[in-house]
C-alpha cells in the first residue's frame, strides 16, 4: 500500500472515530512517514475540497470523498504476494491463518461485523511476512482459480488490529471483482453512512 494511502486511511480512521481536525507533523509522526509523504498525500484531497487547511492544522470536511477517491486509485492486485488454492473451506483456511495477518474483504467484514451478506469462496488477508502462510498451505497449488489471496502489509496496519479498517474494507471490497462482493460493498455502505459524512 502506497504511503499517501496510508494517510487517507489514518484520516478516514479519525473521521470514523470522530476525530476531524489533524496535524501533518502528528500524522507523519504516528504514520513514521516524512512530511513530504503527508503533504503529498493532501494534495488532491485539497483540490477535491476534501481538506480544509488552517494555519495550525487541516480539517477532515468531506470523508466521503476520500473514500471514493482511494478506491478509484486503489491497485489491489499489486499488492498480492501470495495467491493460491487450498482445497479447505473459507472458515477453515481462515481458522488455519497464523498471528500476524490481518483480515479483509469477506472475511475481515465476517469478523468486524459479525455478518455474512452472501456466501463466498475467497479469502483475502494482509501479511508482512508471507512465508509462514505458504509453509501452512505447503500443499496448495497456484493455479488458475485461487481462493486464498495474501497482500502485502504495510508497517502501520497493526495500528488498527487484526482486521482492516472500515475504509479499508470499503477499498479492497470496491476493487474485488466475485459477484458477492456487491452484497459485502452494499451493506458496509449502509453502514458507513452515518459515520462518514
Amino acid at each position: 500500500m502506497l504511503k499517501v494511502e496510508q494517510v487517507w486511511r489514518e484520516v478516514l480512521f479519525g473521521a470514523e472515530n470522530g476525530v476531524r481536525k489533524f496535524t501533518q507533523k502528528g500524522l507523519a509522526q504516528r504514520l513514521g512517514i516524512s512530511l513530504t509523504n503527508v503533504n503529498h498525500a493532501l494534495g488532491s484531497l485539497k483540490k477535491m475540497h476534501a481538506v480544509k487547511t488552517n494555519p495550525m492544522n487541516f480539517e477532515l470536511v468531506n470523508p466521503k470523498k476520500v473514500l471514493l477517491h482511494w478506491a478509484s486509485v486503489r491497485n489491489l492486485e499489486k499488492d498480492i504476494v501470495f495467491s493460491a488454492r487450498v482445497e479447505k473451506s473459507v472458515t477453515e483456511i481462515e481458522k488455519t491463518m497464523p498471528e500476524g495477518v490481518f483480515f479483509t474483504a469477506y472475511s475481515g467484514y465476517k469478523f468486524r461485523f459479525n455478518s455474512v451478506p452472501a456466501d463466498y469462496s475467497q479469502v483475502y488477508v494482509y501479511a508482512e511476512n508471507f512465508e509462514e502462510i505458504r509453509k501452512r498451505f505447503a500443499g496448495a497449488k497456484n493455479v488458475l482459480n485461487p481462493n486464498l489471496f495474501v497482500l502485502q502489509a504495510d508497517q502501520n496496519m497493526k495500528l488498527y488490529g487484526k482486521i482492516v479498517t472500515s475504509a479499508n474494507l470499503f477499498v479492497d471490497l470496491w476493487n474485488l471483482p466475485h459477484w458477492y462482493a456487491k452484497d459485502f460493498f452494499k451493506e458496509l455502505e449502509e453502514r458507513l453512512h452515518g459515520l462518514l459524512e
